[in-house]
C-alpha cells in the first residue's frame, strides 16, 4: 500500500511541471538548470554528511553509474523542456512518456522482470490512452520534427535514469543518492547553460517563482517519490505509473489555465488510469505489507 501512495504523490507532483514551465518566461536550459540547482541546494544540508561516506563505499563501477544517472537526468530535462519550443505539448508529452517500453525490455535482460500478458496488455491500454489524450494535438513540419526527436530522446534518457536507479537501490541510501544525482545533473546543466551564453539573471519575479516551484514540487517531491518507489517495486511498474502525468496535467490545465479537456482527453485519461491499474495489479508480492 505504501508503494501506491508514493506513486500517487509522485504523479500528482510531476503533473504540475508543464504548468510551471508554461508560466516561466526563460530559455529552456535556464529553466532546467534552476530546477536542478534549487533542488540540490535544498537537499545538500540534509544529506551532506551522509553523501560522502556513501560515495566512498561505492565501487568504481557504481560511481560511474551515478555519473551516468546524473547525465541522463540532465539530458532528459534539457531536451524535454527544449522540445516544447519546437513542437506541441501533445506531441512532446506522448513521445517523452515512451520510456516504459524501453524500461521493460532492458529490465527483462538486467533483472529478469517477467512481463506477463496482463502486464503487456495494461501497457498497451495506457499507451492507447496517451494517444487519445493528445489526439489532434500533433503538428508537422521541420521544427516539429526536431521537437519530436528531442522529446523522444528525452524519453529514452528518463528510462536510463530509472534503470540505473533500480541497479543502485541496494547499495546507496535514497537521500544521498538523490543529492548526488541532482547535484551532478545541476552542475552539468549550469555548464551547458553558461556554454550556450544564456544569462541566469534578468527574468521576471513570476519566472523565478515558477522555477522555484518547479524545483520543489515536480522535482523534490515528484521525482524523489519515483526514486523511492523504485526501491519498493520493480522499475518497470514505476515507469508505467508515470504515464498518469498527462491525466494530472490535463486536470490542472483546466483549473489553472482554463483549458477545457476534450472528450478524447477524458476517455484517454480513463484508459491511462485503467492501464496503470492493470500493470500494478500484477505486483501483489511487492505491494503487500508495505
Amino acid at each position: 500500500m505504501r508503494a501506491y501512495l508514493v506513486l500517487l504523490v509522485g504523479v500528482v507532483s510531476v503533473s504540475f511541471a508543464a504548468i510551471f514551465i508554461r508560466l516561466a518566461d526563460a530559455p529552456p536550459l535556464v529553466i532546467a538548470a534552476y530546477r536542478l540547482t534549487i533542488a540540490s541546494l535544498v537537499l545538500i544540508p540534509f544529506a551532506g554528511k551522509k553523501a560522502m561516506p556513501s560515495l566512498k563505499r561505492l565501487s568504481g563501477r557504481d560511481s560511474l553509474l551515478l555519473l551516468s544517472s546524473s547525465f541522463f537526468l540532465a539530458l532528459h530535462f534539457a531536451l524535454w523542456i527544449t522540445s516544447l519550443s519546437y513542437t506541441s505539448i501533445a506531441s512532446s508529452v506522448i513521445l517523452v512518456t515512451c520510456h516504459p517500453a524501453f524500461v521493460a525490455i532492458v529490465s527483462y535482460f538486467l533483472w529478469r522482470e517477467v512481463l506477463n500478458r496482463l502486464t503487456i496488455g495494461g501497457m498497451v491500454v495506457a499507451f492507447a490512452g496517451i494517444v487519445l489524450v493528445n489526439y489532434g494535438g500533433f503538428t508537422f513540419g521541420q521544427e516539429a520534427i526536431l521537437g519530436n526527436v528531442l522529446a523522444l530522446i528525452a524519453g529514452f534518457a528518463m528510462g536510463g535514469y530509472l534503470i540505473i536507479g533500480g541497479q543502485l537501490k541496494a547499495r546507496i541510501e535514497i537521500l544521498p543518492y538523490l543529492t548526488l544525482i541532482y547535484s551532478g545533473a545541476a552542475v552539468m546543466l549550469l555548464l551547458a547553460t553558461a556554454g550556450f551564453g544564456y544569462s541566469f539573471t534578468g527574468y521576471s519575479a513570476m519566472t523565478y517563482l515558477m522555477m522555484a516551484l518547479l524545483a520543489v514540487v515536480p522535482q523534490l517531491i515528484g521525482h524523489s517519490s519515483f526514486n523511492l518507489a523504485v526501491r519498493l517495486i520493480p522499475v518497470t511498474f514505476v515507469s508505467v505509473a508515470i504515464l498518469g502525468e498527462p491525466v494530472g496535467a490535463t486536470l490542472l490545465g483546466y483549473f489553472i489555465l482554463d483549458e477545457v479537456p476534450s472528450a478524447s482527453e477524458l476517455i484517454g485519461g480513463v484508459l491511462i488510469l485503467a492501464g496503470i491499474f492493470i500493470v500494478l495489479r500484477q505486483t501483489p508480492r511487492y505491494l503487500g505489507a508495505k
